[in-house]
């Protein structure tokens, strides 16, 4: 594949991304989380390449991304807990996991063998106008290579991934979707843009939690993922002069050799939203170790350090 294309998200650039898409190609697109890899979720090839672009495992299960419910119950068997979540939270950052309808016109490979299939609509306005313009679910994992740190801008998709990519500007919430099982019970398989206490709130009850990495439901369950090229050592109460620092709220260390505050006021949206890109300006600053200062495990807090403990895991 060539080097990936960037271009502003016109409407001549959405036409054009949804003409791709229907050949089999790959695009890159926004969310109001992360920056998908776009590929039609009912074409085998186009999936297989969507794998192979990201070094992805083939045991990793790709999320669905449809415009509207309809299109979901197409997909999947939807019962009242489901339907009122999607009706609460849709368009927006919750994916649901339910059983695959029998028929349903998606390649296997997109739900790595389960009878499980991954869904949502995303809330942002690009993604929605290719996602009607292009008339098909697009399975849409994030943008870059297996593993590694998550784009939430058009320039942080890894070069030669997509055929082209959407530039939609920052992501809004920068933090992958909160991902729920319904299939039997309800179970949260990831933290994410939406709080757990949320979603319990809306369905009148608690959250299960607890999740196979070896056999994942959903994206973002593997022990290592999220990584930069730096390590990541969480919880700092101090840093070197060599590391790199992500400061939160009142909560600054000094002396390190690049610092970067997720939020300044300690606010956790703020926090997740910048994320990502302070993880890749830290990797651009070439420290060899991320210091972290602790970050409230409240709300959002629970998604970024899910984040960063998965970072820190990454193998040797």
């Amino acid at each position: 594949m060539s080097a990936s294309r960037i271009v502003a998200a016109s409407d001549a650039a959405i036409t054009e991304a949804a003409r791709l898409l229907r050949a089999g190609k790959l695009v890159a697109f926004p969310t109001e989380t992360v920056y998908g890899l776009g590929a039609d979720a009912g074409n085998d090839e186009a999936i297989a390449a969507l794998y192979r672009a990201k070094g992805r495992p083939a045991h990793n299960p790709l999320i669905v991304h449809v415009a509207t419910l309809a299109e979901a119950e197409a997909l999947a068997e939807f019962d009242d807990a489901a339907r009122l979540l999607a009706r609460t939270f849709w368009p927006g950052s919750l994916t649901l996991v339910l059983r695959k309808r029998a028929g349903a016109r998606i390649a296997a490979a997109v739900t790595a063998g389960l009878d499980t299939v991954a869904l949502r609509i995303p809330d942002h306005p690009v993604a929605l106008a290719l996602l009607r313009a292009t008339g098909r679910p697009l399975a849409a994992p994030s943008a870059n290579p297996s593993g590694r740190v998550s784009p939430t801008r058009a320039e942080h998709v890894a070069a030669g991934l997509a055929d082209r990519v959407l530039d939609g500007g920052p992501s809004r919430v920068g933090i992958e979707s909160t991902v729920v099982a319904l299939d039997g019970g309800a179970r949260l398989l990831r933290p994410g843009g939406i709080a757990a206490a949320d979603i319990e709130r809306a369905l009148g009850r608690a959250l299960a939690t607890g999740a196979d990495a070896a056999r994942p439901q959903s994206p973002g369950q593997l022990a290592s993922h999220y990584a930069p090229r730096a390590r990541v050592r969480m919880n700092a109460i101090s840093v070197s002069a060599k590391e790199g620092v992500l400061n939160f709220g009142a909560n600054a260390l000094r002396g390190a050799k690049t610092a970067i505050s997720l939020s300044e006021r300690g606010d956790l949206g703020e926090a997740a939203a910048n994320l990502y890109a302070a993880l890749r300006t830290l990797d651009d600053a070439g420290v060899e170790t991320i210091a972290v200062v602790p970050i409230p495990e409240e709300g959002l807090g629970a998604a970024i350090n899910d984040r960063l403990r998965r970072a820190s895991a990454r193998p040797s």
